[in-house]
């Protein structure tokens, strides 16, 4: 339980309330802590390319239309 930031500069990210199982091996959450917690561009359709919002460290991916439930994105 808690916040996840960001390994290269501190920045807060996720909420532990927003993480759940997924098959990715990698940790799956539903939405950002806040606003600002994140940078997104489009890297194809349906999947946006993901840094911090603040030091621009790659974090993956948000996957729009594939989270937990209909509507949701899974970053």
């Amino acid at each position: 339980p808690g916040i996840y930031v960001c390994a290269k500069c501190g920045h807060e990210l996720f909420s532990s309330r927003a993480k759940y199982e997924h098959s990715s091996p990698w940790p799956a959450f539903t939405e950002t802590l806040r606003d600002d917690s994140v940078a997104k561009r489009e890297e194809r359709p349906g999947a946006l390319k993901v840094t911090c919002g603040k030091c621009g460290n790659g974090l993956g991916h948000e996957f729009l239309n594939d989270g937990p439930k209909r509507g949701q994105s899974r970053f």
